[in-house]
């Protein structure tokens, strides 16, 4: 039985940013080998710590929701704690509801941004000569 999920982890602040772009490779490249589907990926970017981690007081977070067997969850999580670039990690199960608000916030986030673009397409009226 395929379950949606999401997950998050915080890499290390050290990391270049094709070291990043490494480490979010594996980890959905992970998913799609052991038959996953990646639904969406969210870069939220260098974020401060709540609390220092490895004497680390920020790190990279990033978003991955997929679809996945249950026990894919458990070899993701096993390669999270072997990989010394993840500080922190949490994975969670989604309902029909998270799924459902998760889609909601990416189609409300999408006409934000096409908001701006959109605006910019609109030739500005003609000012009447004095």
């Amino acid at each position: 039985m395929i379950k949606q999920y999401e997950t998050v982890f915080i890499a290390t602040p050290v990391l270049s940013d094709s070291q990043m772009k490494e480490a979010v490779a594996k980890y959905v490249g992970l998913i799609k080998e052991n038959n996953g589907e990646v639904v969406y990926e969210e870069d939220w970017g260098l974020k401060q710590l709540a609390y220092p981690i490895q004497h680390k007081t920020s790190g990279f977070y990033y978003l991955i929701e997929f679809k996945a067997d249950p026990q894919f969850v458990a070899t993701l999580e096993t390669q999270y704690h072997r990989d010394e670039r993840i500080l922190r990690f949490l994975t969670v199960a989604m309902d029909k509801n998270a799924v459902a608000y998760a889609q909601h916030r990416r189609d409300k986030k999408a006409a934000k941004a096409a908001e701006p673009a959109a605006e910019a397409n609109v030739e500005p009226k003609a000012e009447e000569e004095a």
